[in-house]
């Protein structure tokens, strides 16, 4: 059922202009949450994940199927699947083997101890009709950086991880964090020595990310109403926002819930329903603190 009560804050700004929204359209790229529990317990996690965390629940094979089989049916490009940690989902390789066998699948991962328990089983998926590419998480340059969020020793995990996966033929990328007042163009030509050091493609893919802050944060940013909408961004922009082209699964309370997009299962109101056809024709408020990230960035958790 889809939750039609809404706060006044959906549709208007403290100021009470009209809040800023963005009317999806089709459906490209349909994503699955495999739950908050995740080996490891990074402090910055959007998600608040962590070995024990049940916030959001892992699903099963037979729970994913009927919204991949209904996502099939509108002509969908892509699926996708974040977490916590997917490779700790139970029965995560026979759900990626299946929404492989329809379309091209990206899974997101820390590329440590779950995925490296998994590889075995995971590479005999190449052989299925379409590829399974992994995003790894590579918050920072250097190891010291990196491990001092996600633990010691993760940063040459996930390195190995990488390697690995590369190694087995499997399409990889990575995701890093956006620094204040970076200097890009140097950190992206440092992870391409990086990257040749450890026997990888220099032109590995890469995604950069601002900090989203943790579940529930409730941080001062600009309000985007109407006007910014029109005004800071064009038609062809707002088609890039997620929201715009897909939709996220989570399982909340055992049960199957379809939400705006990857970055606000935090937050009841974008919660769009259990059918994937109502969920796309929901008009999608701006009222997230995260929105203004994809405002103010372009931030998108695609790769397409």
């Amino acid at each position: 059922m889809v939750r039609s009560k809404k706060s006044n804050a959906w549709n208007f700004t403290p100021q009470g202009n009209p809040r800023g929204y963005i009317q999806p359209e089709r459906l490209k790229e349909l994503w699955f949450h495999t739950g908050t529990r995740c080996n490891l317990a990074c402090d910055f996690c959007l998600e608040g994940s962590n070995p024990a965390d049940k916030r959001l629940g892992s699903p099963t094979l037979a729970e994913v199927k009927p919204y991949i089989d209904q996502a099939l049916q509108m002509n969908i490009e892509k699926f996708s699947f974040t977490g916590g940690e997917p490779f700790l989902v139970k029965e995560i390789i026979e759900i990626l083997d299946y929404a492989s066998q329809y379309k091209p699948v990206l899974v997101l991962t820390n590329g440590t101890e779950p995925l490296m328990k998994r590889l075995d089983k995971l590479s005999k998926l190449t052989a299925n009709p379409y590829p399974i590419s992994l995003r790894v998480s590579l918050d920072h340059l250097h190891p010291d950086s990196h491990d001092a969020h996600r633990g010691e020793g993760n940063f040459a995990k996930a390195i190995t991880g990488l390697n690995a996966l590369h190694q087995r033929g499997f399409p990889v990328s990575v995701a890093r964090h956006i620094q204040q007042d970076e200097n890009a163009a140097e950190i992206e030509q440092g992870f391409k020595q990086l990257f040749a050091l450890n026997g990888l493609p220099e032109d590995l893919p890469m995604v950069a990310f601002p900090d989203f802050l943790v579940p529930g944060a409730l941080p001062q940013v600009p309000h985007i109403s109407e006007h910014c909408m029109t005004r800071y961004q064009s038609a062809e922009s707002r088609e890039k926002f997620m929201c715009h082209s897909s939709k996220m699964v989570v399982k909340r309370d055992g049960i199957m819930k379809i939400y705006a997009c990857t970055l606000v299962d935090d937050d009841l109101e974008y919660e769009m329903g259990s059918d994937l056809k109502v969920s796309q024709q929901q008009r999608i408020s701006m009222k997230h603190h995260r929105c203004y990230s994809c405002f103010a960035y372009g931030s998108s958790c695609s790769e397409t």
